[in-house]
């Protein structure tokens, strides 16, 4: 019987034997970080600028822990991009499956290895965290950026203007996918193309975005596309129209839903088809499915003037989203409930 409370913390010494290959970078505005001893660390918040916090976390869905790694780190960082925020601090929550030392120590240091390569090229220094057992390796961020202390430097989802386009940066399909990779029914190439997807960063499409007038962004994760795409819609007052031929898809993710494969998330997200204008005319869709497909470390959603639309989707292939495509448009308020609309 394995102890809970702090009796189920990592021990010191493979804790230490683990972070000490580590090399986070290094920030002046870390006062007190990874390498001291202290209990939490310390940051400054320059003049000027103001504080970004978010936190996630999720269970392992892959056996390399090196890769499964530099997905969290990227999928915490997202929402700093999506805000408009650069990156300044990380810690950590682990949690380990119980075992010989090495073996609890290995799976650590790879773990984490993979996911300080994507902290330090975020320029986001790690500089603390927790570690415990638990049955299932699993890893998650809370994530400080920084942004000018100034209202219309913070993107948020309320801002989409009706004429607006609607981009999305990265393909769609890991819920499924990765639903078909634990039943063992996917191809190899379609999880390899996917993880290669969820390793690409949204900074520098976030940069992208905004330099062409995005009016509001969001990442698309767990709530997927249409989830996400509703919290855009009515904070900002406005309706929207998804073109499901011109969704950006992942490899093999049409056939497994074709086949019945969807995340366990799948039917809670189905929900929100109540918000759907016309969803009888396209349930029989083959992918319809999919924009309910909950997303790891997925794309940037965002609504960009109209007169931007081409410039902000030629700039983005040329920046490493050779996927990146205008999938609908933001309309006027309707009278109707439903917010969104389907076209073929």
């Amino acid at each position: 019987m394995r102890c809970g409370g702090c009796g189920a913390k990592v021990g010191a010494s493979v804790l230490q034997n683990a972070l000490s290959q580590l090399q986070p970078v290094q920030r002046d505005d870390v006062l007190i970080g990874l390498q001291d001893p202290d209990d939490a660390a310390v940051l400054r918040v320059p003049p000027g600028m103001a504080l970004v916090q978010t936190v996630d976390f999720f269970r392992a869905f892959c056996d390399d822990p090196y890769i499964f790694g530099k997905v969290a780190a990227n999928h915490a960082l997202g929402d700093i991009w999506a805000m408009g925020a650069e990156a300044q601090s990380a810690t950590a929550i682990a949690t380990l499956p119980p075992g010989v030392d090495a073996k609890v120590e290995d799976t650590l240091m790879q773990m984490m290895t993979g996911a300080v390569e994507v902290l330090n090229e975020a320029n986001c220094a790690l500089v603390g965290g927790h570690t415990g057992e638990g049955q299932e390796l699993a890893l998650g961020f809370a994530i400080n950026g920084l942004i000018a202390d100034k209202p219309e430097a913070i993107l948020r989802k309320s801002g989409m203007q009706a004429g607006d386009v609607l981009i999305l940066t990265k393909p769609i399909g890991t819920g499924t996918l990765f639903a078909a990779h634990a039943r063992l029914a996917a191809k190899g190439r379609w999880i390899d193309a996917a993880l290669q997807s969820m390793q690409v960063s949204n900074r520098k499409g976030a940069h992208i975005l905004r330099e062409h007038g995005a009016t509001a962004c969001t990442d698309v994760t767990g709530f997927g596309l249409l989830g996400h795409l509703l919290e855009m819609t009515r904070p900002s007052k406005v309706d929207a129209e998804i073109s499901l031929s011109t969704l950006p898809l992942l490899a093999g993710a049409e056939e497994c839903v074709a086949a019945g494969i969807t995340s366990s998330l799948q039917a809670a997200n189905v929900r929100l088809r109540r918000a759907l204008s016309n969803q009888e005319a396209f349930v029989t869709h083959p992918r319809y499915p999919l924009i309910f497909d909950p997303q790891t470390a997925g794309g940037l959603l965002a609504s960009v003037p109209a007169t931007q639309a081409q410039a902000c989707l030629a700039a983005l292939k040329a920046a490493g989203y050779p996927k990146a495509t205008a999938i609908g448009r933001v309309l006027p308020k309707g009278d109707a409930v439903e917010s969104v609309s389907l076209i073929g």
